[in-house]
């Protein structure tokens, strides 16, 4: 993996996409599993029907994680300083989520180089179901 370099990125560069493929029950079953979050309106359409919802749901910690391999398809991990995300919208079984970054500032600090982005997680209609920023520190 090439470290992207500091001085040829400018503000409002994009970093390179990821395209998941669409969920499925299988995916949805196995990351409840592997977060033990058991919820039932992430696997069983009739217990989300029953919570109001429309059928099954993604996990949010799911498309959080696609955000964190975005980054870390871009960088090496070693060079992430901070990483976070909030719930915007739900990710529904089925939906084809892309995940973006923006570079939304450039500054130095203790003696690092470092690019803060801004990052989302949206599905094949261009809903946002996760918004995040990230500071990496770059050579």
């Amino acid at each position: 993996m090439a470290t992207p370099d500091f001085e040829t990125l400018r503000v409002g560069d994009s970093i390179p996409p990821l395209q998941k493929p669409p969920f499925n029950r299988l995916q949805l079953a196995l990351f409840a599993g592997a977060a033990a979050d058991h919820n039932p309106i992430h696997v069983d359409d009739e217990a989300a029907r029953n919570g109001g919802l429309p059928g099954v749901i993604a996990h949010g910690m799911l498309t959080m994680a696609f955000l964190a391999e975005l980054l870390g398809d871009w960088v090496p991990v070693h060079r992430i300083r901070s990483f976070s995300s909030r719930f915007n919208a739900m990710a529904r079984l089925g939906d084809a989520i892309t995940c973006r970054g923006v570079i939304a500032g450039k500054s130095e600090e203790n003696g690092e180089k470092r690019v803060e982005l801004e990052l989302t997680a949206e599905n094949q209609n261009g809903e946002k179901a996760q918004l995040g920023r990230a500071i990496v520190a770059l050579p």
